[in-house]
């Protein structure tokens, strides 16, 4: 039997709608918004680490050219902290003790951008200029910003009242268990690493708007997020108020990965000094702010181990693994080390595990979600680990993989750490891969480069990861009264396309042109409850329910038209914005239905996907590289991916959103790194010193999915907005490695692995 795609249904390659607009520069982000009357906020931030102060006159700056309002700490007591809610148990079944974020610091700053004080005036310039009045005294003292040292005896305490700058401790596996497989191995295999600091650098720097709502008696927030309905319950826990006391409203949003899931100290003061001066109030960050402030992400210095019996089969794996977390526990910091290592064991039938994680307070900017969240990390690891096995034991790395592969017929498989694995065919991918990367024909490739005095490389990563978490995403429909569909709900477009793929789900049910069907997120006001945008969940669990809702309708206007059209419902057909009585030329077109519905509620429809578990997307990436020894620069060459994802909705959204997250994964590995100095600076603070990937690094991508459809999605949909991130870095590493390990034996380098770093690690190895 032919399947055939509908023009505008699941699976259809369907253009982006929003990207005429964004094009044109017609898109409309809160820096945009210019509500009557707006002033503008600049904070004063800490320029040192680690110190107490002393506030001095104000008054000053009050007192500066066009200055309505200036904050500090003492102004604030009557608001909240800005808190986490997610610390994990740890072994002893006790929650650590947490230091959460003042809105603003009273007596002591904890990292270098820490916020003192908040100036409102006409314009940021005269509030910036005013800040600079402000007396502050600040008694320095040594900070502590190293991972690897934060636990070292004489390191400085960050909170010293904690005795320590160990934040929290979790623990996953058996210990007894790990211990006797290793007990019984023929071989083991050690390394250690460094899982580099990076900044997300997001397109559009974060900004808020906040208006006081007079006669509502209410607030009103306008910002950049993931979702507006976990800032409004914030807020409101923030300010002590009931969530219908703030309305939260999300305009454009370019770029979030993760950062701007977060409430910030911005996004409180705005709103207080709105109320307080009667006006609206913006503040609009700059790219320095970002990099000094935002929540950062990775951050991990580790220990693995791998025990293996005499074939190179994995028997247990050990894990050690230091977490910074930053000077203050931030909103989801604490979960996102606990829920990389539940994906320790990855795609491989391991048996024994047992993973320590310890996390630690530096005098640093917070460290948070960025994009995947702690799975990154552990595929990272586990790929890195996995190639280092391959080469103590003088096996070809896929080999060593294919023996290990949790096979097709173990699945539904649990894993060490609880996860339960659906489905997979992780050989499937990774010889299609292989294939499609002609990896049998690299010697010969090797040698060309060779010829011509360059070194090559050939790393792969098979991961798989975790997302689309248990819960929902209800999504409401309805007709309006020109023919057009509105569906609400409560995710929230960073740029990957929703308001094309949620048209998608509804044009497949109602037949119905995707240009009249229109997507609205982002107001508290319009829907009660949402979850946001975050852990590749929109399309899962919001695009089932919007396949729903639209299911509902559908069968709703039927039955309108049948009444109409004086005929049974079962003989109506939806098609192309008109009902037509199967088999005649008797129609009725949407707007006349709507028109002709006598109850409201007969013209709205309802979708809400509850999922159990969650969707386990997985892959195999290879990369190709081709480094001068003479300069240590790499070039990508090649890069091979085959991705299982399920279903796919829509192939080009996909593939933009695989594109994109590699991108991010190959900037890890290869060229972004945060730099703070022993004092706690930050040495990376601008694009002049920490590099962003550019389009001349990197090469054409080969994509392609070898789909196995998912058993815990209603639609077989596996979450997709992270996996590339995922499978990235391990691969361009690996890559990296085998490079300089073929050429000169060199078996690590750190991330990123920048020419400088490459340059140094061959003439050491030279010199040897």
């Amino acid at each position: 039997m032919t399947v055939v795609t509908p023009k505008f249904g699941m699976g259809a390659s369907v253009l982006r709608r929003e990207d005429q607009a964004f094009l044109k520069g017609l898109g409309r982000y809160t820096d945009d918004i210019q509500p009557a009357g707006l002033l503008h906020g600049y904070v004063l931030r800490s320029p040192v680490a680690k110190a107490s102060f002393t506030l001095g006159s104000t008054e000053a700056a009050k007192a500066a050219s066009g200055v309505h309002l200036v904050l500090t700490g003492a102004d604030l007591a009557h608001l909240g902290k800005l808190k986490s809610g997610v610390m994990q148990r740890q072994p002893d079944g006790t929650k650590a003790p947490t230091r959460d974020i003042p809105v603003l610091c009273r007596d002591r700053v904890n990292y270098v951008g820490d916020a003192v004080a908040f100036v409102v005036a006409d314009s940021r310039a005269l509030a910036q200029d005013a800040a600079e009045l402000i007396e502050v005294e600040y008694e320095g003292e040594d900070a502590a910003s190293g991972t690897a040292t934060a636990l070292d005896e004489g390191t400085p305490l960050v909170w010293p009242e904690l005795g320590s700058n160990r934040a929290f401790s979790y623990h996953i596996g058996d210990k007894a268990k790990t211990a006797a497989a290793f007990a019984r191995a023929a071989y083991v295999t050690r390394i250690e690493f460094i899982n580099n600091r990076l900044v997300c650098n997001y397109m559009e720097p974060r900004s808020a708007i906040g208006e006081w709502n007079t006669q509502e008696n209410r607030f009103v927030l306008t910002t950049g997020s993931q979702g507006v309905h976990s800032m409004q319950y914030i807020l409101a826990d923030i300010f002590k108020i009931k969530k219908n006391q703030l309305r939260v409203i999300t305009p454009d949003v370019g770029g979030g990965f993760g950062p701007k899931s977060f409430v910030y100290r911005e996004h409180p003061l705005v709103l207080e000094a709105a109320r307080r001066l009667g006006r609206p109030v913006k503040w609009a960050g700059d790219r320095t702010e970002h990099f000094l402030t935002d929540a950062q992400g990775r951050d991990n210095v580790v220990t693995a181990e791998m025990a293996m019996d005499k074939d190179g089969r994995f028997l247990g794996m050990k894990v050690d693994l230091l977490a910074n977390i930053g000077a203050y526990i931030s909103q989801y910091g604490p979960f996102i080390p606990y829920i990389g290592v539940t994906m320790s064991t990855g795609v491989y039938d391991i048996q024994a595990l047992d993973v320590s994680v310890t996390g630690l307070y530096t005098n640093t900017c917070p460290v948070d979600a960025y994009r995947g969240a702690g799975r990154p990390e552990a595929a990272f690891l586990l790929e890195k680990l996995v190639d280092a096995c391959a080469h103590d034991l003088g096996l070809p790395v896929e080999e060593i993989r294919r023996r290990n592969f949790i096979r097709p017929e173990q699945f539904p498989y649990r894993t060490q750490t609880d996860r339960l694995y659906d489905t997979g065919e992780f050989a499937g991918h990774m010889d299609r891969a292989i294939e499609q990367a002609e990896w049998q024909a690299f010697p010969e490739r090797l040698a060309q480069s060779k010829a011509e005095g360059k070194i090559r490389g050939i790393g792969m990563a098979t991961y798989i990861e975790a997302c689309a978490f248990p819960g929902s995403e209800p999504a409401f429909v309805e007709l309006n009264g020109d023919g057009t569909v509105t569906l609400k709900i409560g995710t929230q477009t960073n740029g990957q396309g929703h308001a094309t793929a949620y048209a998608q789900f509804l044009s497949e049910k109602l037949h119905l042109d995707i240009g009249k069907i229109h997507v609205r997120q982002g107001d508290t006001d319009e829907l009660k409850a949402g979850g946001g945008t975050g852990g590749s969940r929109s399309i899962p669990l919001g695009g089932v329910s919007a396949s729903r809702a639209g299911e509902d309708l559908a069968i709703k206007i039927r039955r309108i038209a049948a009444d109409e059209l004086e005929a049974s419902a079962d003989d109506i057909e939806l098609s192309n914005g008109v009902a037509r009585i199967v088999g005649t030329d008797r129609t009725i077109d949407f707007s006349s239905i709507a028109k002709a519905a006598k109850n409201p509620d007969d013209l709205k429809g309802f979708g809400e996907f509850v999922q159990d578990e969650c969707t386990y997307p997985n892959g195999t990436h290879i990369c190709e590289v081709e480094i001068d020894p003479d300069t240590g620069v790499t070039e990508i060459v090649r890069y091979t991916i085959v991705d299982d994802f399920g279903v796919t909705v829509n192939p080009v959204l996909l593939a933009g959103q695989v594109h994109g997250g590699v991108v991010q994964g190959i900037g890890q590995a290869l060229t972004e790194n945060t730099v703070y100095d022993e004092d706690g600076q930050l040495l990376t603070a601008s694009f002049m010193d920490y590099a962003m990937p550019r389009a001349d690094d990197l090469p054409f991508f080969h994509f392609e999915t070898r789909n196995v459809p998912s058993t815990t999605n209603a639609l077989g949909i596996k979450g997709a907005g992270e996996a590339g991130t995922i499978g990235a870095t391990p691969a361009a590493l690996n890559a990296v490695t085998d490079a300089l390990y073929r050429a000169y034996g060199i078996r690590h380098i750190d991330m990123p692995a920048t020419p400088a770093r490459i340059w140094a690690a061959i003439q050491e190895a030279a010199a040897k």
